[in-house]
């Protein structure tokens, strides 16, 4: 796989995308920052960080675990249940901004948004991802975009970040050989139709 995004580059794209929600929710002062496992939640870290550098005030931020809401259980091995950690000023008529690492398909935040109607009603949900790949097959935008990153059905995207894996990158390459869990779940997507990454994003 080829990295098309190191550490600074990624650095820089979510200062911007900090900065970009700084503007949109004229200075944050409502919004919780809610990162969809597992690279998500990091991500989600260190936005909140960014905006209370320039703001100077503690942002909200937590987990949300789409793990029960996905629509794709009965199609991949069992998943481990991820970590919900709504922070204590909850989510009822604030703005809650989702944290997701790969825009894909659009049935994670679609799951996401599900998990989130069992816990309140926010004021408005907006969505903030690293990286845009296209093929979606929900009516779902991104509303930050750190990097659009054109891809074939045949490609894969893979996050890497500092706390779970030891380094800062986005690789692109080849979905995965033949008889690959990756390579199965491709051949499956290509019979539903387009949309086709492992995570089903």
């Amino acid at each position: 796989m080829r990295a098309v995004l190191e550490g600074p580059e990624i650095r820089r794209a979510l200062t911007r995308i900090a900065h970009e929600v700084l503007e949109r929710t004229k200075g944050a002062e409502d919004v919780t920052l809610l990162g969809i496992p597992s690279r998500g939640a990091p991500l989600a870290r260190r936005l909140a960080e960014r905006i209370e550098r320039v703001e100077s005030r503690t942002v909200p931020c937590g987990a949300l675990d789409i793990t029960m809401y996905r629509d794709d259980l009965h199609l991949a091995p069992a998943r481990a249940l991820g970590r919900t950690d709504i922070p204590q000023q909850g989510i009822d008529g604030r703005v809650v901004v989702l944290v997701d690492d790969v825009l894909f398909s659009g049935r994670t935040v679609r799951a996401a948004l599900d998990a989130l109607n069992d816990l309140g009603r926010p004021r408005a949900v907006q969505l903030a991802v690293l990286v845009d790949r296209g093929h979606r097959e929900l009516p779902i935008r991104a509303d930050y975009v750190g990097k659009n990153l054109p891809t074939s059905l045949r490609e894969t995207v893979r996050v890497q970040l500092e706390e779970t894996d030891g380094r800062d990158a986005v690789l692109l390459g080849p979905a995965g050989g033949p008889g690959t869990p990756a390579e199965a779940l491709r051949r499956s997507a290509e019979r539903r139709g387009p949309g086709s990454e492992e995570e089903n994003r």
